[in-house]
């Protein structure tokens, strides 16, 4: 599997989200990492662990990749947030 480090800056934050394929899914993994399991959060929450891990300013676009992927589900109102657990 190719590295994620190529999209990452010198702190781990991210830089850039692959269009698609295995090193897309990996960045999103990565990030679904900085979520605690067993926690619920709020939209806010979310948004403020998104944005303190990337560098191009698009919380929302991570935020949606995160749940289209099922690395995170929240409520049909969108109150609660929280981390899946992978099989």
């Amino acid at each position: 599997m190719r590295t994620i480090a190529v999209f990452l800056d010198d702190e781990g934050k991210i830089e850039q989200l692959p269009a698609k394929g295995q090193a897309k899914v990996a960045i999103l993994e990565y990030l679904a990492g900085k979520f605690s399991f067993d926690m619920d959060y709020t939209e806010k929450e979310v948004n403020a662990i998104i944005d303190s891990w990337h560098t191009f300013g698009d919380y929302f676009l991570l935020r949606r990749e995160l749940i289209d992927y099922q690395f995170l589900s929240r409520t049909i109102d969108g109150v609660r947030y929280w981390r899946n657990k992978k099989d």
